[in-house]
């Protein structure tokens, strides 16, 4: 079964992500801080990563990139999701290292779409 590390202080946001992913069969680890993914990052090995934009501690972009450049980490898929979704927003994920970038409200199949895709399932 494939783990997915889900990043997001929102108990809502946090709360249908899991029932998404756990209903497509996948194992949920969660984490409420940038701080709190990176020691989930070192006891688990996630096969995916979604990230919140707005975390406390660091931003989920600075995440992203801390992520992106640990040889450790760096083949792991990251999805940023945010309420921020402009084309800037987008871009500067991307420059960051992200894999895919999902606006809020995440829509269900886009989700497991880009899952599916980045997972090569």
């Amino acid at each position: 079964m494939n783990t997915i590390l889900v990043v997001e202080d929102s108990l809502t946001d946090m709360q249908v992500l899991s029932l998404y992913l756990q209903q497509a069969g996948l194992n949920v680890v969660s984490a409420k801080s940038s701080q709190e993914a990176q020691e989930k990052l070192q006891q688990e090995r996630p096969d995916l990563i979604i990230l919140d934009v707005i975390l406390p501690g660091k931003s989920g972009f600075e995440l992203c990139k801390t992520i992106k450049s640990n040889p450790n980490t760096s083949k792991i898929p990251v999805i940023i999701s945010s309420t921020k979704g402009t084309d800037v927003d987008k871009l500067w994920g991307n420059m960051l290292g992200a894999d895919a970038y999902l606006p809020k409200p995440i829509d269900r199949v886009e989700l497991l779409d880009t899952i599916k895709k980045l997972m090569g399932n």
